[in-house]
């Protein structure tokens, strides 16, 4: 495989043209030789092409895949593994391979298992919103956004070429990061936090909604998420994720206690100290 990569002059195919995907293909748009979208929602097939977001488009990855010099998917994680299993029944063809999946252990494992024609990057966008579908895509979700990426050690130069192509023309900030880390930070900046704001919901009682402020909408923002965008996250990360859910419970407990036991002192210190760490942490 030639190291060289050139975006201009490559055929790009997005498998997967909900948010993730959409916006890809909307900053890609103009940017690579051709833009090929593969989705099995017609409806997004057909929003793709009447507005010009994509060149040629197909429910069938055998249709298209073959014309591709690099395929993104950009489909939630169980999807991304049935399909690193499908790609050589889809293309005869080298090509890299780059995905958008939220965990990386598990995906880059698959990966790995690709014949050698295949050029394989992992890589995972830390931008997006609860509101999917192509219809809330942007061009600009992923501006300014750290964009991890998680190399295989059989990943060649020229897929990290292609990949700082992308990622230069998306406007997003490259992050090298082994799979394993990847995936024990996340389960705390990402998929804890979809579990809190669940929990949040859920203890909530109804008589509440008339009284609902930013302060709540902000805290329980990710709940909006669709379970099926969520539990191959879960599921594929779920040592880490018990992990953090631990160390969350206990931060609970402490204030828990402290109220119970009117420790208003311990309370106050607590909250000092965690306002301290929010600073610090959103601040590095």
């Amino acid at each position: 495989m030639d190291d060289n990569f050139s975006l201009k002059n490559s055929t790009i195919a997005i498998i997967g043209l909900g948010l993730m995907g959409g916006s890809i293909a909307l900053a890609l748009k103009g940017h690579c030789s051709r833009l090929i979208g593969i989705d099995p929602d017609s409806t997004a097939l057909e929003l793709a092409l009447r507005q010009n977001i994509v060149d040629q488009a197909a429910s069938d990855p055998a249709k298209l895949l073959p014309q591709a010099d690099l395929v993104i998917l950009a489909a939630p994680v169980p999807a991304i593994l049935a399909l690193l299993e499908q790609l050589p029944d889809f293309t005869p063809n080298p090509c890299v391979v780059l995905d958008l999946g939220s965990t990386k252990r598990a995906i880059v494992e698959k990966m790995n298992l690709l014949p050698e024609r295949f050029d394989p990057i992992g890589g995972h966008p830390i931008c997006g919103k609860e509101k999917l579908s192509l219809a809330n895509a942007e061009r600009t979700l992923y501006y300014a956004a750290p964009f991890i990426l998680t190399p295989l050690a059989r990943t060649t130069s020229r897929a990290r070429a292609a990949a700082d192509q992308i990622l230069a023309t998306l406007g997003a900030t490259p992050i090298l990061l082994d799979p394993a880390d990847h995936d024990r930070i996340l389960a705390s900046t990402s998929h804890l936090p979809f579990l809190l704001s669940s929990a949040l919901a859920l203890a909530t009682p109804d008589e509440c909604a008339p009284l609902i402020g930013p302060g709540f909408r902000s805290a329980s923002r990710l709940a909006g998420t669709p379970s099926s965008m969520m539990m191959g996250v879960l599921q594929t990360n779920r040592d880490n994720l018990l992990a953090a859910l631990e160390a969350l419970q206990d931060e609970l407990a402490l204030l828990a206690s402290a109220l119970a036991d009117h420790d208003y002192e311990t309370l106050q210190s607590t909250l000092d100290s965690a306002r301290e760490k929010y600073v610090d942490l959103v601040n590095r």
